[in-house]
């Protein structure tokens, strides 16, 4: 059988993640490959822990890439700092709370929640009493979570969580870059991301950045490869993944350089190269970027007569739930605005799946002709599926914004 060369249609994906790689991103990915210990690959490994740093806004060490989609580093956290039969407390305010629990569970923790609805987030006084009733070995949350577009504020949660004894893991898959973040200032112990999003490249590469005090514990519990060293050493209970083992991964990204897995170049390349582009534009003006651009697109939605879902003085910058009109077929509309524009926006998951569309504006794709040229496209498509909606009101609306940010 003989296949054609491979060739994707060109999409501007507006939704909730992946988003288009910025064409810097894209272009790194397709350069050269070396060894995986070159000195000219360690080198950039090193430049790269360096950048992140920036990116996560702390001093910590041991700041390195899971090779993995985001969901690989959140699993390479849990696993590597909790043991089994040790307690996890999880904030659920969505889907992907649901998912630390889930993979918390898998790596034999015993898990409690405390939950909030859907579009809403968690104040630090129910945190703290989460954290007295049940003292957790570990507290985790999600800073944004794309499923209700709601960003969980965590100034001060790290030293909330260690004055009960807690190690704090933070999911930023969706928030960092898009969202201020402050590791060390806010006390956090591992956070983690992806390149998907607000960082603007592909997915397959996992950010994360790990504090001394969680390094301790995950160290408690070092075991090295037989075969790699001699007289190779064993802590406390061994991690329960040998990709996802942040023990080893620290000895491979670090002086030691102890074999693990083969770094993928190419991803290393493009996280690099986010990094670098985010370097150059200064982590609080990339945040202040998806927040103009997300607030433009939030008016725009709205000047369409739309409404927006969850509490809005808690959004997300850079994605935004809105309430599909009653008398719109929201999947229909979606395939539409693919179809005739090559515009992706996304639909959510469980009691909000058919309930909202989400629209992001994330990385690259945080630009005002992407806002601009989503809206009217959206509103050609409300339009034809018969759904009366003003008359340019979102482009109307969106200039607005713009325009009052430059006065």
């Amino acid at each position: 059988m003989t296949l054609d060369q491979l060739n994707p249609p060109t999409r501007l994906l507006m939704g909730p993640g992946p988003i288009n790689a910025d064409p810097r991103v894209a272009r790194a990915t397709a350069s050269a490959l070396t060894g995986q210990f070159d000195p000219w690959m360690t080198a950039t490994m090193n430049e790269t822990m360096g950048l992140y740093r920036s990116v996560f806004s702390t001093a910590n060490e041991q700041t390195f890439l899971v090779d993995g989609t985001s969901r690989a580093a959140i699993e390479a956290a849990l696993v590597s700092l909790v043991s089994p039969g040790q307690t996890v407390l999880v904030a659920v305010m969505g889907r992907f709370g649901l998912l630390l629990k889930e993979i918390a569970e898998r790596a034999g923790a015993q898990v409690v929640t405390i939950e909030r609805p859907w579009g809403t987030v968690f104040t630090l006084d129910e945190i703290e009493e989460g954290l007295r009733t049940h003292r957790p070995d570990v507290f985790a949350t999600v800073q944004g979570d794309t499923a209700t577009t709601m960003n969980q504020p965590l100034d001060g949660l790290g030293q909330l969580c260690h004055r009960y004894g807690a190690l704090c893991y933070v999911d930023a898959t969706a928030s960092v870059a898009g969202n201020t973040l402050l590791v060390d200032e806010w006390g956090l112990d591992v956070v983690s991301a992806g390149l998907q999003k607000c960082l603007g490249g592909p997915s397959g590469s996992a950010p994360i950045t790990i504090s001394e005090r969680a390094r301790e514990v995950i160290s408690s519990r070092r075991h090295v490869e037989a075969g790699i060293t001699e007289g190779a050493e064993g802590l406390g209970e061994r991690i329960r993944s040998n990709y996802l083992d942040l023990a080893m991964l620290m000895d491979y990204w670090g002086p030691r350089r102890l074999n693990h897995h083969t770094e993928s170049g190419p991803m290393l390349y493009a996280a690099r190269e986010c990094a670098r582009i985010i370097a150059d534009e200064g982590i609080a003006n990339t945040v202040e970027r998806h927040r103009l651009h997300g607030a433009a697109m939030a008016a725009g939605l709205a000047g369409l007569g739309l409404e927006l879902f969850g509490d809005q003085t808690h959004r997300m910058n850079n994605v935004i739930g809105v309430k599909i009109p009653d008398d719109v077929g929201g999947d229909a509309l979606r395939a539409a605005l693919l179809e005739d524009f090559a515009i992706e926006i996304g639909t959510s998951f469980g009691p909000l799946a058919g309930v909202v569309w989400r629209v992001g504006v994330m990385g690259y794709n945080a630009r005002r002709d992407a806002v601009l040229t989503t809206l009217a496209a959206l509103e050609a498509e409300l339009r034809r599926f018969g759904h009366p909606t003003p008359a340019g009101g979102g482009l109307t609306a969106a200039m607005s914004y713009y325009q009052e940010q430059e006065s």
